[in-house]
């Protein structure tokens, strides 16, 4: 670890403020095609709960449907520090792993596919409108939990990405693209997260 890393590194243990439990962290398809994509994911993983991250969800955005199954193959090799749930644009199981990973599942097509769900169980007779809210629409996703820090590298977009789940997280982004992503990078969003006086939406 560098000085400046280091020095990030006290700062956040000393501030007062509570770290981020769930990380999530917002690639694309073409980072993974660069050199070094999947062992710098790896260390992105190994910083996120070495700083105290419960949970961390890596949503990669696919622009050609045929490179997912590849990716989802890929990506449940990866060497993590805790147990990976990988999930495809098919996928309807939830995941429910400290890891997560969501393979070109957008957030539209996700919160879509929960209200089919629950519309269809109100036409079966199974509920009634009445009885739908907010906790019976995350219970139908497939990434139900909300982040409380959410990292994109590159762009200052979020490419669909969990568009429920993330109404009150802390989007931190950074014009440094992931082949250059580095610890300190990660340390700064850690930083900035602990910086912020949530809201929640108030």
């Amino acid at each position: 670890m560098g000085l400046y890393d280091r020095y990030l590194a006290v700062r956040i243990r000393r501030h007062e403020s509570d770290p981020p439990s769930h990380v999530a962290l917002v690639l694309t398809e073409r980072d993974l095609l660069e050199r070094g994509a999947y062992d710098r994911l790896e260390a992105a993983l190994d910083w996120a709960f070495a700083f105290d991250a419960e949970r961390v969800t890596v949503y990669v955005s696919v622009l050609d449907p045929a490179a997912a199954p590849t990716l989802v193959g890929e990506l449940e090799g990866i060497e993590a520090p805790e147990r990976v749930a990988v999930r495809g644009p098919e996928d309807t199981e939830t995941a429910d792993a400290p890891i997560q990973i969501s393979i070109g599942l957008g957030g539209k097509r996700e919160f879509a596919r929960a209200v089919r769900a629950l519309a269809g169980e109100v036409e079966a007779g199974e509920r009634s409108p009445e009885e739908i809210d907010a906790e019976e629409i995350e219970a139908q996703l497939v990434f139900p939990d909300e982040p409380d820090l959410v990292v994109k590298t590159g762009a200052e977009r979020l490419s669909d990405f969990m568009i429920w789940q993330s109404v009150y997280a802390e989007l931190y982004f950074t014009d440094v693209n992931w082949r250059d992503f580095r610890k300190r990078d990660y340390l700064r969003a850690v930083l900035d997260y602990k910086n912020r006086q949530r809201r929640f939406g108030r």
